[in-house]
């Protein structure tokens, strides 16, 4: 390229142009005549700030890739600058070839400037419409995370990550920087993270802006990386030499990985001051500089001035012709980062999984004890591992709880993945292990996130009540691949897999602290056909789920599972005849015509129901019972047909795992719901017994069965001398119990060595 700098100086004017025309102009968009209040937009939204900075990026690591033929891919942070990528995906010509109305000319320009922020076009941020985008980058901390994520398993592959100072001072991107240590440059790929420091967020400045580069470079330097900084002058030459020196760090693999620090003025080249106010290089240009531009003839002029100021006439014909410099810089379609194969999920290799039938357990007989059913899906994922060993497709995600949540026979076939040092007793770690562990959720769901998105296989196992930590997170992500479904282009993934345990039922002795199943209440809320919610009741149950979970696409899937010894109630084969339906009458609970159904969702309150079906039979065979167990919780949304579980009339003590609110929305619409009494957890409990968190929340077999014996006297099924003498009996065994556990400090043994006897 003869003049590199003067090239990407034009591809920069244009870029600029286009992103601040998107933000105003709802006509004349080539500037054609003089600018007027009907060309200006009726609402001015969009974030004019980051805009430059990300154009500036964006024209250096074209260069790059045509020099290189480097396989880049763009990961923007600041997602509000979308603007910015929008004008570049226009300017490479990548969103011509998913939105045909974007062609290069006169009207395609009009279609992207006036569309932008427009109802029913394209939004204000990052988003999954745009090709080549795996982050929206609304809620902001998690554009490096996920850069790491996309580039596990992806030798030669390049993730430029976008950061801006604002984003830098979040706790989840803070954590984020560790990810260093973690990731083999023998077997992954390269983050290159750009932090753009334009000084200032929404209202007022950054703290990196107001840092020294002395300060900054021992920053980061302690974090493991080698900083660059470019700012000043000659600013365009300084970073083509930093792109380059990093390109050639990654490519020998040599010494610490650098990272960028660019320091761009925000706002830059645009309104410098508007009515005595300074606007560039200050926060006021952070969203609309000129907000009165549709009725104020001043800001008119001050934003008339502004797009003139980047002649943009010089750089692009009505015909569709941009200058050579501009066409010079894009690179060939399957470089473009637009069109970069792995925000396509590359190539998507499904996972090799072995027959659940493989690591289940005798169930023959109903509520024998077996192992736990995380320990059961511990030995599965292993063989999952060897099975995949040479697909390198399947990662897990855990913060420092892989032994802690009986996943470690996985560590028969992989370890933890370290890159740094490591001492002679240290246990399960490798530079290319393919468990993850950092004691951040928010960066492990980062990386899971950026995993899946580029076409790999993630677990992300941690406690029940922690993973309340990325909810919001979660959250994001779901309105993710909501969006994405509209987009045909997208294709499929692999689903996002959770796994929860450790729940506030056996928390006790952690405390209340630890007890939290809010995750599952906030996930429900999102559409049923690709959020699904799991309560495997045993440990065989729980390895037909996680195959299902792992081999299907573009859903998150939760799975609920405890870790301590619990008895067996199926056999695989009725385990995935529930599954398939998503509950089941459990024959060998279950009667005839019955009085009453029992009904649970989640390990720890099927036991209960169970046990309080045994109570009421032994002291009431007259009563007949029904037991139904439900394994996934969204069916009941969708499921026409609930006389066949709970009949239509008789009464319904439902035990469930979450809270009892979380239960009765998907019980609402139901004409019979008055029928239904849900038990759950009502946010009692302490440091106290595992069997007192059921009687702290009002779910024990004493609860349910003083309910049932109530019931079954007001329907008139139960003498009303005999129920109130059984439930003056159960009231009496409450009372006891709690008084043998602070003399004892363990339950009675009733019930630590209950086992199911069957009435039938």
């Amino acid at each position: 390229m003869p003049d590199t700098v003067e090239s990407i100086k034009k591809y920069v004017r244009a870029a600029n142009y286009l992103s601040a025309a998107q933000i105003y102009l709802g006509d004349n968009f080539l500037l054609k005549r003089k600018l007027s209040f009907n060309d200006i937009k009726p609402r001015l939204l969009g974030h004019w700030g980051t805009c430059p900075g990300i154009n500036f990026i964006y024209a250096n690591l074209n260069y790059l890739i045509k020099k290189h033929r480097a396989d880049i891919l763009f990961i923007m942070g600041p997602g509000h600058g979308f603007a910015a990528l929008q004008a570049n995906l226009f300017l490479e010509g990548t969103l011509e070839k998913y939105y045909p109305e974007a062609a290069r000319d006169e009207k395609g320009v009009g279609y992207v400037v006036k569309n932008f922020c427009w109802p029913y076009g394209f939004p204000s941020h990052s988003n999954p419409g745009a090709p080549g985008v795996i982050l929206e980058g609304g809620e902001l901390g998690y554009a490096l995370s996920t850069a790491y994520g996309a580039v596990l398993d992806n030798p030669d592959l390049i993730a430029a990550c976008v950061i801006g100072d604002g984003e830098a001072e979040t706790g989840p991107l803070a954590a984020a920087w560790h990810l260093n240590k973690l990731i083999s440059p023998a077997g992954s790929g390269a983050v290159l993270p750009i932090l753009h420091l334009n000084g200032y967020k929404i209202s007022g400045p950054t703290i990196f802006g107001r840092m020294t580069n002395r300060e900054l470079k021992a920053l980061f330097t302690g974090y493991g990386y080698e900083p660059i900084v470019v700012e000043g002058v000659n600013v365009y030459q300084k970073m083509i030499d930093a792109f380059e020196k990093s390109y050639q760090i990654i490519k020998e693999r040599s010494g610490r990985f650098p990272m960028i620090i660019l320091k761009t003025l925000k706002g830059w080249t645009g309104i410098k001051n508007l009515k005595g106010v300074k606007m560039e290089g200050n926060f006021a240009s952070h969203q609309v500089p000129a907000p009165n531009a549709k009725t104020d003839k001043a800001e008119l002029k001050a934003v008339e001035k502004w797009l003139c100021s980047y002649k943009f006439e010089e750089l692009f014909s009505a015909e569709g012709r941009f200058v050579d410099e501009i066409k010079e810089l894009i690179p060939e379609s399957n470089l473009k980062m637009g069109e970069n194969k792995h925000a396509f999920g590359a190539d998507k290799k499904s996972l090799v999984l072995p027959p659940a039938e493989q690591f289940s357990e005798d169930a023959a007989l109903p509520g024998t004890i077996g192992s736990s059913s995380m320990r059961r899906i511990g030995a599965y994922l292993n063989e999952v591992f060897k099975l995949n060993k040479e697909n390198k497709n399947l990662r897990l995600f855990s913060p420092d709880e892989t032994y802690s949540n009986k996943l470690d026979a996985v560590f028969e076939t992989t370890s933890r993945a370290f890159a740094m040092p490591q001492k002679e007793w240290d246990k399960d770690l490798s530079p290319d292990g393919r468990v993850m562990e950092l004691l951040s959720e928010h960066s492990l769901q980062g990386m899971a996130q950026g995993y899946v998105l580029t076409g790999r296989h993630a677990i992300f196992a941690s406690y029940e009540a922690f993973i309340q930590i990325v909810a919001s997170m979660a959250d994001q992500y779901a309105k993710f691949l909501k969006t994405a479904k509209e987009f045909p282009w997208r294709g499929d993934i692999p689903s996002f897999n959770y796994i929860l345990t450790s729940s506030g039922w056996r928390q006790e002795h952690n405390g209340f602290s630890h007890q939290n199943p809010g995750f599952i209440s906030g996930m429900l809320q999102k559409p049923g056909d690709f959020v699904r919610v799991f309560f495997p009741p045993d440990g065989n149950s729980a390895l037909v789920v996680l195959k299902e979970c792992l081999a299907s696409k573009n859903k998150i899937n939760i799975i609920v599972a405890g870790k301590t010894l619990e008895p067996r109630w199926l056999t695989p084969e009725l385990a995935t005849e529930e599954l398939n339906d998503g509950m089941m009458i459990w024959d060998f609970a279950s009667e005839e015509d019955p009085h009453i159904v029992f009904a649970a969702a989640g390990d720890y309150l099927t036991k209960e129901s169970l046990a309080a079906v045994g109570i009421v039979k032994s002291e009431a065979p007259e009563i007949k019972v029904r037991f139904v167990n439900v394994m996934e919780l969204s069916v009941l949304g969708k499921s026409a047909d609930f006389a066949k579980y709970f009949t239509a009339d008789k009464p319904v003590i439902f035990n469930f795992h979450g809270y009892s609110q979380t239960l009765k929305q998907f019980l609402f619409d139901y004409e019979k719901n008055e029928n239904f009494c849900v038990h759950g957890y009502i946010e009692n409990g302490s440091t106290t017994t595992p069997f007192d968190m059921q009687v702290r929340n009002e779910t024990s077999r004493y609860h349910l069965a003083i309910e049932a014996f109530a019931k079954m006297a007001e329907r008139g099924f139960l003498e009303t001398g005999k129920a109130e003498n059984l439930i003056k009996k159960y009231k009496q065994k409450l009372s006891e119990h709690r008084e043998y556990i602070k003399i004892n400090g363990v339950d009675p043994e009733e019930i630590e060595n209950w086992q199911w006897k069957s009435f039938k």
